[in-house]
């Protein structure tokens, strides 16, 4: 079979791979990126031109889902798979350009580390114009470019109803993150023993505390010692009865409809007002056992404040002695891994949570590869990125509402006043303030109904995308290299 020849065609060149007597590759157009396939004879249906290259059958085929879904049935790697208890990073992803530069910070790295590439919460679709199909799609075309073969999972992340379920499982996703954040009851942070009482008998009839088995029960777990009196139990049994049951249905749902396709199950319960205790952290994972639910890791709320895209807020001490006690009650009840949810540019508490773990932790990051994005528009085009921010402070009090952020407006300078644009991505309040308006530019239209930034954003990210890439492995070592175990 002849070969693709980087002299003839502009490829990707760690894209190649040979299956069925097919070589495919990723070749550079002036319409983009498309999927180039050569062989005697194309058996599968990808849509496509054909023509004749050195004597054999050449189709150049544009990166649609339907040639996605073909290319994985072709090239098994590119499926989403399990990756159990191994240490992970989840890499999300709001603009389907960043997986090259993803794998290029994990090959940098090295060492033993299991990627999820495929990343977004159902509300960031809602966001970003996307569904649960496009982004594994896009994470599909960054694998095959890069050639990467060290498998990943796919993350439907914070999942809150069964319609979320169904979406995602169709797409092809393989990690499962609940959110059950709607049915936690927070009047159990402030309510008396009578009230909790009152409160308790409105939880479902198979969460009563009445009838559980903790009731009294004193739990000894390495340096930790838990003791179930009234008030503990109600305490957790209120805030978090709703919640659990809640991920139960959740869990037997998508086991019924997944039928004998395997999945990993991730309990999320961090965007709620207080912290989780090791009580109630107890009381979720021997609740979620008895209702026959198996996950491999969890994200409780960790003291301390994780803000979009800055790092830990919060006395690092306590953080260590609260996040010890979290690790000692994940390796009873599991082993089950320990998830940062909000994880991106938490640096420093990325060593302690790999060491109190031993290594069973995922971390979980999503608009820090947004803000490298603009990054790059603010080195190339300096103009669009001051409008970008201009409007970013006009909407962030409004887009704010759904996250917990402390930025501050009155805080940040108004876009004249920039001087070198790129600092901006550096600084406490900018940061915040671009992360959390993402869904607000990426969806305004101007007077014309056009799309005001998303075109040239994107404009600029493709044609300048290996600076992207670069930026983006420079970032994410930082974030990676602390996960590596000593063996790895």
């Amino acid at each position: 079979m002849a070969k693709l020849e980087t002299s003839t065609l502009d490829l990707h060149p760690n894209s190649i791979s040979i299956h069925n007597n097919n070589e495919f590759g990723l070749v550079k157009t002036r319409n983009g990126n498309r999927l180039a396939i050569l062989s005697k004879e194309i058996t599968a249906d990808f849509e496509g031109e054909q023509s004749e290259f050195a004597g054999s059958e050449l189709r150049l085929c544009p990166l649609t889902s339907k040639n996605a879904m073909i290319l994985r049935e072709q090239l098994a790697w590119l499926y989403p798979s399990l990756i159990g208890l191994k240490t992970s990073v989840g890499m999300g992803d709001r603009l389907g350009l960043a997986t090259p530069g993803h794998i290029r910070a994990l090959r940098a790295v090295g060492g033993s580390i299991a990627p999820i590439f495929a990343q977004q919460s159902i509300r960031e679709n809602r966001r970003t114009g996307r569904n649960p199909q496009q982004v594994l799609d896009d994470v599909t075309w960054g694998m095959f470019q890069e050639g990467w073969r060290g498998g990943t999972g796919a993350d439907a992340d914070h999942l809150k109803t069964t319609e979320d379920i169904d979406s995602c499982l169709e797409a092809g996703y393989s990690f499962f993150t609940i959110d059950p954040g709607d049915h936690v009851d927070n009047r159990a942070e402030h309510s008396d023993l009578n009230l909790l009482r009152e409160l308790a008998e409105q939880l479902p009839d198979d969460m009563l505390p009445i009838n559980s088995v903790l009731k009294g029960s004193i739990h000894k777990i390495e340096d930790l010692t838990i003791a179930f009196d009234e008030f503990t139990l109600l305490k957790a049994a209120v805030k978090y009865g709703k919640a659990v049951h809640h991920v139960a249905n959740m869990y037997h749902y998508l086991k019924s409809a997944a039928g004998s396709k395997p999945f990993e199950f991730e309990v999320s319960v961090d965007e709620t007002d207080e912290p989780t205790t090791h009580a109630e952290h107890v009381y979720i994972a021997h609740e979620l056992k008895r209702m026959g639910v198996d996950w491999v890791s969890m994200a409780p709320r960790y003291i301390g404040s994780f803000e979009k895209g800055v790092d830990y807020i919060g006395d690092i001490h306590e953080f260590e002695n609260s996040f010890s006690g979290h690790a000692a009650i994940a390796r009873k009840f599991g082993p089950y891994k320990l998830s940062l949810h909000s994880g991106s540019d938490k640096f420093s508490i990325y060593p302690i949570a790999m060491r109190l773990t031993k290594g069973l932790v995922h971390l979980k990051t999503a608009g820090t590869s947004y803000l490298e994005a603009l990054r790059t528009i603010a080195n190339h085009e300096t103009d669009l990125f001051r409008e970008i921010y201009r409007f970013a402070r006009g909407c962030y009090e409004i887009d704010r509402l759904s996250y917990h952020v402390s930025a501050e407006v009155d805080r940040s300078p108004q876009a004249y006043e920039l001087h070198d644009p790129i600092e901006l991505l550096d600084q406490f309040d900018e940061r915040e303030i671009l992360h959390v308006t993402f869904g607000s530019v990426l969806n305004e239209m101007d007077d014309d109904h056009q799309p005001r930034f998303y075109s040239r954003l994107m404009d600029c990210l493709k044609n300048n995308s290996d600076e992207y890439a670069s930026n983006l492995t420079r970032h994410f070592v930082r974030h990676i290299r602390p996960f590596i175990s000593k063996e790895g």
